[in-house]
């Protein structure tokens, strides 16, 4: 979970000890501090030195006035942390979880929430202006529960020079391990076995082989795997039991170059139900598949999605990016037919699957390498896509060659989706909805829906 939304900044060369930033402000002196004045994208307070030169601030919030210490110098910012706080904001929050001060997990916990919330809408809005794009009214907010609502996360393990086990994630901007008791943003079934975890990994034969522990919580059954660096048979033993002993299905990742992978135990069958009108629809997954973390605002998306679409039956779908189907099967529901297109051959293995065991016949699941522009023959009328981080740069420039009539843009950054959105404007497109949704709560990751219409079809929102 650490750096979640981020990436990991790159080693800098060694900083000067941390020293106190030179005052913003005529006539402002060392006391008085800099003046935070808004925040980054990224969730940190931004304020300025008296030549001008940006400050990052960590755990700053706009309106305080702080005093700083410059713990990294760059040519054309710099990065700091607060030593003291001469005025604090209203909007400060009290930090629910314990580790906040040091764990990397989360980055927005001292602001409240609805304050995070705001901010994560200013932020697309902001992106969308940054490529000359605006938005004929503010992103509707799509959002769950502010706490336990992670049913994914990875758990670092490390072994001191006295042999005591360390479990936790990683510091901010750092790959130092911080040992956590518990994680008030896993589902609470996920946050329950950190302190029974720590205790199987401190009784191993072999704990320094253990790399880390990924934990999963389906709708019925918790899964932890174990990624193991060398074989241990009674290390595998004593995880097995371990299993039986909390209701848990534990599997083994053995081996550093090619791993394999092994249930201890009985295999578990990971799945979650998406309920749409009267339909229940159960979606199976395996450990390594894409997955969105966050259960309840997933369902508001797939809602929001057949919501805008408004399909009428007799529509052709593409879903590209389609993961195990988690669109791609609420969508056929409503749709003539829905081809699903997806990179990962054991996905498109899973997705199709899905589609049988819900008896949905008009789904197609294909494999195809989607950083190549795909083919639009023949012609969908709605297009969905679900991209990483990077976009889907390829897709969209062959979308604005095309004439499809819609197409649904399900974003996780919003640089990217900005930088997609202003090749498909260009391209006669027009924005009629989007909305935030806020999947990584207490963090400034999100994630928006964005609905792109092409000529002058009028925006049927109710």
């Amino acid at each position: 979970m650490a750096m979640l939304g981020k990436k990991r900044p790159a080693r800098a060369a060694r900083s000067p000890s941390p020293s106190v930033a030179t005052p913003s402000g005529a006539g402002a002196s060392a006391e008085e501090g800099v003046v935070i004045e808004r925040l980054s994208h990224e969730g940190r307070g931004v304020a300025h030195a008296a030549d001008g030169k940006t400050l990052f601030v960590t755990g700053a919030l706009p309106g305080e006035r702080v005093e700083i210490a410059v713990h990294r110098r760059r040519k054309r910012f710099d990065e700091a942390h607060v030593r003291r706080w001469h005025e604090r904001s209203p909007e400060r929050a009290s930090p629910p979880c314990p580790h906040y001060a040091q764990c990397g997990g989360c980055d927005l916990q001292h602001l409240a929430l609805s304050a995070q919330r705001r901010h994560k809408r200013e932020v697309l809005i902001e992106q969308l202006a940054s490529q000359g794009i605006e938005l004929a009214e503010p992103p509707a907010l799509l959002a769950g529960a502010a706490l336990g609502y992670r049913r994914r996360a990875r758990l670092g393990v490390k072994l001191d020079s006295d042999g005591g086990v360390h479990l936790g994630f990683r510091a901010r901007a750092s790959h130092h391990l911080v040992d956590i008791g518990r994680c008030p943003i896993l589902e609470g079934r996920l946050d329950a076995l950190i302190a029974p975890l720590r205790e199987r990994l401190a009784s191993l034969d072999a704990p320094r082989h253990v790399g880390h522990l990924e934990l999963l919580a389906g709708d019925r059954q918790r899964v932890v795997v174990v990624r193991q660096l060398r074989d241990n048979p009674a290390d595998a033993h004593a995880w097995q039991a371990w299993g039986r002993a909390h209701d848990v299905h534990v599997a083994w990742l053995v081996g550093r170059e090619a791993p394999v992978w092994r249930w201890l135990g009985e295999p578990a069958e990971l799945g979650y139900g998406l309920t749409c009108g009267e339909r229940r629809l159960s979606l199976n997954y395996a450990a390594g598949d894409f997955l969105q973390v966050n259960a309840e605002v997933n369902r508001l998306m797939v809602d929001t999605a057949l919501d805008w679409l408004d399909l009428s039956g007799e529509e052709r779908v593409l879903d590209l990016f389609a993961g195990v189907g988690n669109f791609s099967l609420p969508l056929a529901l409503h749709a003539a037919e829905v081809t699903a297109v997806e990179g990962s051959p054991a996905m498109v293995e899973r997705l199709a699957d899905n589609a049988r065991r819900n008896e949905l016949t008009n789904v197609e699941a294909r494999r195809a390498d989607l950083a190549a522009p795909p083919r639009f023959e023949p012609s969908p009328d709605v297009v969905v896509l679900d991209p990483p981080r990077e976009g889907a740069e390829a897709v969209c420039r062959a979308l604005a060659a095309s004439g499809v009539a819609r197409v649904l843009y399900v974003a996780c950054d919003p640089a990217t989706l900005a930088r997609d959105a202003a090749r498909l404007v260009q391209a006669g497109y027009r924005i009629s909805r989007a909305a935030v949704a806020d999947m990584f709560v207490q963090t400034a990751h999100l994630e928006s829906l964005v609905l792109f219409e092409r000529g002058d079809r009028r925006d049927t929102q109710r």
